[in-house]
């Protein structure tokens, strides 16, 4: 079950929204209710898989237990609580990755399990090694009540695309919490945001994107290849950025409070801001459960380069079991460490030299994301080919086929005189990817507070019955982060 679906808006919302606020009045009886649909969401799907999503909690409740109880042997108790939470990522997400080229380099003939991926196992198996951990460190408290425990880990707002929370971050919150009117509002608010950032927005870039992926790079021209990267880069960041919201706003609605998971990273000026602003709750867990204890930045140069290297290979392999993802992963090695070594914000000072490397980051980001996005390594080598001169700059696939691709006039919902739309909607998915328009609104709120909230309140319903109407007709509507 997807947030952007019929069901979920109109079936799924509704009813637990309503036995949560006109049945239920204590926080235990809160808890286990929201525990209980948090199961039903996950088993939507694939139902078998409820079985690993009951193990993890199980597993790492006695961990916890265990390693509060034992702290003679805690150390043990952790290193075997992560082998188990990691054994399920190796066995759905991995295995086939190895078996395929074990058997390419050694001439074997294994036969892979062939399982499909339970979805979200990356996002909750990262926040349950995170709750044994911070017991470890002493750093959180133990668990003692499995449900609470449970909750925790499969809270359905967060549970299959993050942002990846931290026990210390809801842990009070899930013992005690109150929801003012206020707080459900912005709630709605911030979910009728990431509706239309996915339905409207993303949605639409990976028709493009889709369209530039399939095309034969060999034929790709640069305006076409261009187009096509930007147009995916929009689209995850909208489709990610999107489903983050919604967790954000379902959490509010219910009286949580998750931390942000991106701040605007296209306007970086550097790689490792661009990290900083991007997918924000999967790296600091990196940082704080792999970069630091292995000593950070506060060691010699040759184990730094060594510490970003396996921070960033993990980083490649937790987004797929794919070579693309780990030469990704590793080119953010490359440039990461290389900031690092020469320090680039003495650089920066110049502003001339400050404008050139931030188009400079922004080219590195959309290059990443077309080796991100490519079905593999050879893919994607030859669509970065085509947007450096591999093709010619207009061809046979060029930019108006790319643009009937991205064609809103396709679409019943729109005339057939407003295919411009789609030029209009490029540039507002840039624009709407910089703070520009928020600044803009803030200022407007401080003058005209009444006029705003009405005028403010008319954008959210509109964007919402635009979205509904393309669910309606059936819209492309697969979240990307799903398949991590």
């Amino acid at each position: 079950m997807v947030f952007s679906s019929m069901v979920f808006l109109f079936v799924f919302l509704p009813l637990v929204l309503g036995v949560y606020y006109g049945v239920l009045k204590n926080i235990k009886s809160r808890n286990i209710f929201l525990l209980a649909f948090s199961l039903v969401f996950y088993a939507w799907g694939e139902p078998v898989y409820i079985l690993i999503m009951l193990s993890s909690i199980v597993i790492n409740y006695f961990g916890g237990i265990l390693i509060d109880l034992h702290r003679n042997k805690s150390k043990l108790i952790l290193f075997i609580g992560i082998v188990c939470n990691l054994s399920f990522l190796f066995i759905f997400k991995y295995e086939g990755f190895v078996v395929v080229n074990l058997n390419s380099i050694f001439g074997l003939s294994l036969e892979s399990l062939e399982l499909p991926l339970p979805i979200g196992i990356s996002f909750f198996t990262f926040q349950a090694l995170s709750y044994l951990v911070d017991v470890y460190r002493k750093s959180a408290p133990v668990q003692k009540n499995i449900l609470e425990l449970g909750l925790y880990i499969s809270f359905f707002p967060q549970l299959v695309a993050g942002p990846i929370v931290r026990y210390t971050t809801i842990n009070e919150q899930i013992k005690q919490r109150t929801t003012t009117a206020e707080q459900f509002n912005e709630g709605v608010r911030r979910f009728i945001i990431g509706v239309g950032k996915k339905i409207v927005l993303a949605n639409n870039f990976a028709l493009i994107a889709d369209a530039f992926f399939l095309a034969p790079s060999r034929e790709i021209s640069i305006i076409y290849a261009w187009v096509g990267a930007i147009a995916y880069s929009l689209q995850i960041y909208y489709d990610f950025s999107g489903y983050s919201d919604m967790a954000i706003g379902l959490g509010k609605m219910f009286g949580f409070e998750f931390l942000e998971n991106f701040n605007y990273p296209y306007i970086s000026k550097t790689v490792s801001e661009f990290w900083r602003r991007w997918h924000i709750s999967l790296g600091s867990w990196f940082r704080d459960y792999v970069y630091f204890p292995l000593g950070g930045s506060r060691v010699n140069k040759q184990r730094m380069v060594f510490n970003l290297f396996v921070v960033w290979f993990l980083t490649g392999v937790w987004h797929g079991a794919a070579w693309q993802f780990i030469l990704w992963g590793l080119m953010y090695f490359v440039l990461l460490t290389f900031e690092k070594l020469i320090d680039i914000s003495r650089f920066l000072k110049n502003k001339f030299v400050s404008v050139i490397y931030q188009a400079f980051t922004m080219v590195c980001v959309i290059v990443g994301w077309v080796i991100f996005g490519s079905p593999d390594v050879k893919g994607a080598i030859g669509h970065i080919f085509a947007m450096f001169g591999g093709g010619y700059i207009f061809d046979a696939i060029g930019l108006d086929s790319i643009m009937e691709k991205f064609a809103l006039a396709k679409n019943p919902l729109i005339d057939e005189g407003l295919a411009n739309v789609n030029y209009l909607l490029l540039v507002i998915g840039i624009v709407l990817a910089t703070p520009i328009l928020t600044s803009c609104l803030n200022k407007m709120k401080l003058h005209t507070t009444k006029t705003f909230e009405f005028g403010s309140s008319l954008v959210y319903m509109s964007v919402l019955i635009v979205s509904i109407s393309y669910l309606v007709i059936g819209a492309h509507n697969p979240f990307i982060y799903f398949n991590f």
